[in-house]
């Protein structure tokens, strides 16, 4: 039996069984269309960190106060706070970053650029609307030079610097009433300040000169800083930098290993553990919608093995004027392939319709804020997948009908 032939007995078994044959698909497209949405939502999100990766400097240190074990965000803290943000509290007493941390980093020759932060929450207003708003200090001799963020609108803070700051684009487009453009005035904790550089991000952060921040923020020290911006000289060199900072501060703050109460973060390092869990996270996921596949492949060989049996007397017939066991083997593979097959285009239609609605479900998490990506890669395999799928399902049910005896099948009622 020629091979058209056998595809077009396999698709009016399709046809002639259509409830059957689509509850069936229903099945398929679930999974793949599941297997589809998450693929580009983790394709998309890998994009996304890759862009945030590249923009966040992989030549930049963060110096906190307290320990974070490992380093990462993930780790446990000991006198600190996950992250390293602000000042943390040890067991006895205080323990911060100071002049004395600052000097030890100076003497090592592998690093650039040094800036110090200080970091509060003020009130903030603006014709009328006031509000509680984050505020970073930092060395505006230096800032410009290490600072990943983006220049929109104006400049960034200089070394001439006092009365001025720089807002994130948030704050500045639509936290207010009105929109603050360069130039306006801004009161801050009761004193007016100059907005000199808008911010490209989706931020409501301000950032102004370090000495101003001091006299800004309430229960901040001179001399006295939530954290330490370091720029190295040569990227390639990062672990070997890490560990000269760690020994020069373990000697100026007269700790060991054991004791040690500071953390010294690397923005590559964490982006590179962001991505390596979400890519855990994307196998865990997958591995969940593959079930729905799993579901999908037993419903075609529920309908494959039914199909069987209703088509047992035309097995006998379609043998008895000379089919072989082959030929009856290619028209279940072949219907089972169709199955598989539909499911398959339909899935990927439903998943690229969902992959772009998951974004705005998610809400305005950060992670996803890169949307999805659907790619072509993903496109083929879930189609190949639900194609092969399709055929295992259906080989025991086509085998079984291949090796039908034309006599009995022909008595089978």
């Amino acid at each position: 039996m020629k091979l058209t032939r056998c595809l077009q007995h396999a698709l009016n078994m399709v046809l002639n069984s259509r409830l059957r044959s689509w509850l069936t698909i229903v099945g398929i497209v679930i999974g793949v269309a599941s297997v589809i949405a998450i693929i580009s939502l983790g394709e998309g999100m890998q994009e996304s960190m890759n862009a945030q990766m590249s923009d966040l400097g992989g030549d930049i240190l963060t110096l906190t106060a307290g320990y974070s074990r490992g380093g990462s965000m993930f780790g446990r803290m000991r006198g600190g706070s996950p992250g390293g943000g602000g000042s943390a509290t040890a067991t006895e007493e205080e323990v911060v970053l100071d002049r004395t941390d600052l000097q030890a980093l100076k003497g090592i020759p592998d690093i650039s650029i040094i800036d110090t932060n200080i970091r509060g929450t003020v009130d903030v207003s603006y014709i009328g609307k006031s509000g509680s708003i984050s505020l970073t200090g930092v060395d505006q001799k230096v800032w410009s030079k290490i600072t990943t963020n983006e220049i929109r609108d104006g400049r960034l803070l200089d070394s001439a610097d006092q009365n001025v700051i720089v807002i994130g684009g948030k704050l500045a487009d639509s936290y207010f009433d009105q929109p603050v453009g360069i130039n306006k005035m801004i009161t801050i904790e009761g004193s007016s300040f100059r907005v000199v550089g808008i911010l490209d991000d989706t931020s409501t952060s301000i950032y102004m000169p370090l000495q101003m921040a001091y006299q800004i923020i309430d229960d901040k020290e001179n001399d006295v800083y939530d954290s330490i911006v370091i720029k190295i000289k040569n990227e390639e060199d990062l672990d070997n930098v890490i560990a000269k900072i760690e020994k020069k501060l373990m000697m100026a703050r007269h700790v060991t290993e054991k004791d040690r109460d500071f953390t010294v973060s690397s923005n590559k390092k964490m982006m590179e553990s962001r991505t390596e869990m979400m890519s855990s996270m994307n196998i865990f996921l997958i591995a969940i919608a593959a079930v729905s596949l799993i579901v999908g492949a037993v419903g075609i060989a529920n309908t494959m093995f039914t199909s069987v049996l209703e088509k047992t007397k035309e097995i006998g017939v379609m043998k008895a004027i000379g089919a072989k066991n082959q030929d009856i083997m290619k028209i279940f593979l072949f219907n089972a392939a169709l199955i598989g097959l539909v499911g398959g285009i339909l899935g990927i239609i439903v998943g690229v319709v969902l992959s772009g609605a998951l974004p705005s479900l998610m809400g305005d998490l950060r992670m996803f804020r890169g949307g999805t990506l659907v790619s072509m890669t993903s496109v083929i395999l879930a189609l190949s997948v639900s194609v092969v799928v399709g055929v295992l399902a259906g080989a025991v049910p086509a085998y079984q009908a291949s090796k039908l005896k034309p006599v009995d099948a022909l008595r089978y009622e």
